[in-house]
């Protein structure tokens, strides 16, 4: 027993003023293996419900986080059993403040890129619209989400604007929309006869759904013209200004064939003589 006594009480200096001893290593094995065991239970807890995909992603960013904690452990188990600890502390405080501000932006992508695989609020094909810009969703990435415009364009978004700005999800309730076009008639227009060609149009075009039925909004008694609305549903919102701009087209033909007037702006303007 004294000799197993002797065995743990033996220490290594390391430097003139850090001394670790055979004792202060088994603790911190013994503290590194239950947090081992206990990250590998929050790991699991917080990835039982994401996809395969996702929890690749998840695991990759975890392991960051898992020697980081280890670093951690090892320095607070440290100080905990005595080995003094003081002069690392003080060399690592400066860089790991230097660093922790260079790398502001990047830790609030990955951050943002872990809350998104968690929350599961964006999946890959959803149409998504944020800062005035809209996309489908090609890829998810721990600092960036992919997404490609109408025009074929890539978006390339960082994650924090996730938690800075609105985000608006077009398809996470299905892949139908609610679209509308706005047309306003001259005064004394037939108003019924206005609402029979809209709807026409609208039941025209093949990507319009018949189900739930297009419907016309008489929205106002604008200052030079009466304000309709057409509103329709599509399965396909990605390529909505391409279908309004056909019921456009169709709705300026029907018009011009039954003598429906579209106003410009018109201002009386009178002049006073003294």
């Amino acid at each position: 027993m004294k000799e197993i006594k002797n065995i743990l009480a033996k220490s290594f200096s390391i430097t003139k003023e850090v001394e670790i001893s055979v004792q202060d290593i088994l603790i911190l094995l013994i503290v590194l293996l239950i947090a081992t065991l206990l990250l590998r239970f929050i790991r699991k807890l917080i990835t039982r419900k994401l996809p395969k995909e996702d929890k690749l992603k998840f695991k990759a960013v975890f392991s960051y986080a898992t020697w980081l904690s280890y670093v951690i452990i090892v320095l607070i188990t440290f100080h905990a059993v005595g080995v003094n600890v003081t002069g690392i502390f003080a060399a690592s405080a400066a860089l790991l403040i230097g660093i922790g501000l260079a790398l502001q932006t990047l830790f609030q992508d990955i951050i943002s890129g872990i809350f998104i695989l968690i929350d599961q609020s964006v999946h890959v094909g959803d149409i998504i619209e944020l800062d005035g810009k809209v996309g489908r969703v090609e890829e998810i990435k721990l600092r960036t989400t992919r997404a490609t415009t109408a025009d074929n364009k890539v978006v390339v978004i960082p994650n924090h604007l996730y938690l800075t700005n609105s985000l608006y999800n077009w398809t996470q309730n299905g892949t139908t929309t609610r679209e509308n076009v706005e047309v306003g008639v001259a005064y004394g227009s037939d108003v019924q006869l206005v609402k029979k060609l809209l709807l026409q149009a609208a039941e025209k075009h093949e990507q319009i759904l018949k189900y739930p039925a297009p419907t016309v909004l008489f929205t106002n008694f604008g200052d030079s013209a009466l304000s309709f609305k057409i509103v329709f549903t599509l399965n396909d919102s990605f390529n909505t200004r391409f279908i309004q701009s056909d019921l456009r087209f169709e709705i300026d033909k029907l018009f011009r064939e039954h003598n429906i007037t579209i106003p410009f702006p018109q201002r009386d303007i009178h002049i006073i003589q003294k």
